[in-house]
């Protein structure tokens, strides 16, 4: 079906009305897939002050706003009314430096880590790095502090620090996570290169919906649906606050030493969301394993399945 006028004119708004937005999946505080959550870290490093629409509001949205730009995929993000392009372009536009100059900011100098490479690891690299000229070792640090380490060329947009005479190149955000790591090398079964990050935030607590359940009529916990409006009116739980704009604006003006629980349909975007509340500096998060799913299995039988 054609884009009506009337909602080209919404968009058209929506674009004009902020100097940087972001049409996605989710929004900024809880991005509801990969590629958003990508070009969420990029724009929280660049500029804080962008604005988030979240297309999984409506069919019409998610649909119309592929065709208003003529862009099939989602993100996609406008700077100052002109659109700038989806998450791989993102990324390539800030390796190149045309993001920051498109977003008017300069990128943030991250200064070199500190790194501990073990005698059994740096014997592994130097034999590796032997094998590979002209290559050099790579560190990322992921949003979610997952690492990976890899050989690729240097690259001069990447922070070098130097481990006893060992290069190390890492991009500017994983820089800013990776001070004080230790990488070492473990022997046996499951052998493999081990990274110790000392500023890995702690981790999403899983609970199983009996469990939930108890806690929830003990008091010792509050609980989020971070599902749309559309899966909430299928099936809900009594007790969980909607995290749309209200419920984002209660959930950020709580202590951070509140306990949280979220939950979406099985657990997968729920866990995302919990991810993304650790790193907001909420000290005890719980994703509901199995999801409402699971509620309705073991708990509530009256909640329908969909």
């Amino acid at each position: 079906m054609p884009l009506s006028d009337a909602f080209k004119s919404q968009i058209a708004d929506l674009i004009a009305k902020h100097q940087v937005v972001l049409f996605m999946k989710g929004s900024r505080h809880f991005p509801q897939c990969g590629f958003s959550a990508q070009v969420v870290e990029i724009l929280n490093e660049l500029a804080p002050g962008y604005e988030t629409v979240n297309v999984l509001s409506s069919p019409e949205l998610r649909e119309g706003i592929k065709e208003y730009s003529e862009w099939p995929t989602i993100p996609q993000l406008y700077v100052r009314g002109q659109f700038v392009g989806g998450c791989d372009i993102v990324k390539e536009l800030k390796e190149s430096g045309e993001l920051q100059r498109l977003l008017g900011s300069d990128t943030p100098v991250a200064a070199p880590p500190r790194l501990t490479i073990t005698r059994a690891a740096r014997k592994i690299l130097d034999a590796t790095l032997a094998e590979n000229a002209g290559e050099v070792l790579h560190l990322t640090i992921d949003q979610a502090f997952q690492p990976d380490l890899f050989l690729a060329p240097a690259a001069p947009s990447k922070v070098e620090t130097d481990c006893d005479g060992l290069a190390v190149q890492l991009d500017p955000a994983s820089a800013r996570r990776a001070d004080g790591i230790t990488i070492d090398f473990v022997e046996g079964e499951n052998s493999g290169f081990r990274i110790d990050n000392p500023n890995e935030p702690p981790k999403v607590k899983q609970l199983s919906a009996p469990q939930l359940k108890a806690m929830l009529d003990r008091g010792e916990v509050l609980l989020f649906d971070v599902r749309p409006d559309s899966e909430r009116a299928i099936a809900s739980i009594a007790a969980a606050r909607s995290l749309d704009r209200e419920g984002q604006e209660f959930l950020f003006g709580l202590p951070r030493e509140q306990p949280i629980a979220l939950h979406c349909h099985h657990g997968i975007r729920s866990q995302n969301a919990a991810q993304q509340l650790l790193s907001e500096g909420f000290r005890t998060v719980y994703n509901l394993s199995g999801g409402i799913e699971a509620w309705s299995a073991t708990v509530d039988e009256s909640v329908p399945r969909y």
